[in-house]
């Protein structure tokens, strides 16, 4: 039997689409996914009150519930706190419902592409940092005998939507490389709040990259969704695109 994943992202709580989070949560109450994963931007602007609501939120679902931190999951009014524990807010969320997951098809290896400051403006686009990279890949080569599907999540795309356009993630293209030689089936993130599916290459590598929408009132052009993924170890990963009513 398959793993069903459910992949959300960016649903920034603050400026949330409450019929979206709605629809979402009875999908996952009629159809008892094996996992949720979200990939970024639970908040708008990392404000504890919209942590507790994403908090309230995600303790409703009784399967696991797998987080990784956006941009907007960094404190906007506390630089102090943005410089010193920029994790922290989110770092507390995660210890009250988030979790890891694998199962017998897959296994998911999480790769951090945020930062708290860049040598760039603005500070919303990706960063990739060596230390990070060089965790997932540890993780990913120490199960390269192991045939489960390896999925790293992360929140930003790690290489532009394109191959002819410029990347907006410092060290996405080193990043995707080693990732694909060590093993991985796909890379799967958010940010971009538009959903895509493709096979890229790198370093003589290929993998997917799998990027869903968002579930919030901040649309670019695309209507609120998320994906189902269906991983099995002999049909591999299958990409089931739900697109919600925007209103």
């Amino acid at each position: 039997m398959a793993t069903r994943l459910f992949h959300l992202s960016d649903p920034h709580f603050g400026v949330e689409n409450e019929a979206a989070l709605a629809s979402f949560a009875q999908a996952v109450a009629d159809e008892a996914p094996d996992a949720i994963i979200c990939s970024g931007d639970l908040t708008q602007r990392a404000t504890h009150a919209q942590f507790d609501a994403a908090a309230e939120w995600f303790a409703r679902f009784d399967c696991p519930v797998v987080l990784c931190a956006g941009n907007h999951d960094m404190p906007y009014y506390n630089l102090w706190e943005r410089f010193t524990t920029p994790y922290k807010r989110f770092q507390s969320l995660y210890a009250e419902v988030g979790s890891g997951f694998e199962s017998d098809d897959v296994v998911l290896v999480p790769l951090v592409t945020t930062v708290r400051a860049q040598p760039r403006f603005p500070w919303s686009d990706g960063f990739v940092r060596k230390r990070p990279l060089a965790g997932t890949v540890r993780q990913l080569r120490g199960m390269i005998a192991d045939t489960r599907l390896k999925l790293v999540f992360c929140h930003h795309p790690l290489l532009a939507h394109d191959d002819a356009a410029s990347n907006p993630t410092i060290g996405g293209d080193e990043a995707f490389a080693e990732i694909a030689a060590s093993g991985a089936d796909a890379v799967i993130s958010g940010h971009v709040h538009i959903p895509f599916d493709q096979k890229r290459e790198r370093g003589g590598h290929t993998m997917r990259m799998i990027g869903t929408g968002t579930l919030s009132t901040r649309l670019r052009g695309s209507p609120p969704c998320y994906h189902v993924l269906t991983c099995s170890r002999d049909e591999g990963i299958g990409v089931e695109r739900r697109e919600l009513d925007p209103e």
